[in-house]
């Protein structure tokens, strides 16, 4: 981490300071004070400036992918772990070989990982940020076969007049079988029951 140590007549002024030196906004910073102003008598002798030492914060991505190397390393897996992130979404890719066992069962490792990084990155509770964590293109591939599922299981329930009652999803699944099937003419869906055996039932409408 970044970090300078600055002085000035008061504390703002020596953060100012920081701020100028480091680059970056004021909330970008962490401040310590290392030692408050001394008017001295006359505001001349025995005067001293303030001082204090100013780190930069670590972004969210970087919180995450120390996490994530942490945790990898203890499981024993090597991969390559690319960041990127917005406003609103860190964006983790992780890449290398045996990356089927941080996939699971229907993505069930994957999102455990996704769910613990994100209690990581936002467990201050400010400036929270979505955390979306894949490995090879697991999760579009997932989306493309839940819309498909989706699409075949909406036109029997049309076909047979017969509710169908889907296996237990997480929400991110849930939520793609309730969009692609929102605008049908014919069936809708709702969920039912508790987490983790939440599940979708597509009916007539």
């Amino acid at each position: 981490m970044r970090s300078v140590e600055s002085s000035g007549k008061t504390v703002d002024e020596a953060i100012l300071m920081a701020v100028a030196q480091l680059g970056v906004q004021r909330d970008m910073l962490e401040i310590e004070i290392l030692e408050e102003p001394v008017k001295g008598l006359f505001g001349i002798i025995g005067a001293k400036d303030a001082r204090i030492r100013a780190t930069v914060k670590k972004t969210k991505g970087e919180i995450a992918k120390e996490f994530l190397m942490e945790l990898l390393d203890l499981m024993n897996v090597e991969a390559v772990i690319n960041v990127s992130e917005d406003d609103e979404q860190v964006n983790i890719e992780l890449k290398g070989r045996g990356m089927g066992l941080l996939i699971g069962h229907r993505g069930e490792t994957l999102d455990a990982l996704q769910y613990l990084t994100s209690l990581v990155v936002n467990k201050e509770g400010q400036n929270y940020k979505r955390i979306y964590l894949d490995t090879e293109n697991y999760r579009k591939k997932r989306e493309e076969t839940l819309r498909r599922l989706a699409k075949r299981l909406g036109y029997k329930v049309a076909k047979t007049k017969k509710k169908i009652t889907l296996e237990p999803m997480n929400p991110f699944e849930r939520r793609i079988i309730h969009a692609s099937l929102q605008n049908d003419s014919y069936v809708r869906t709702y969920s039912e029951g508790e987490e983790p055996n939440r599940r979708v039932v597509i009916t007539l409408k």
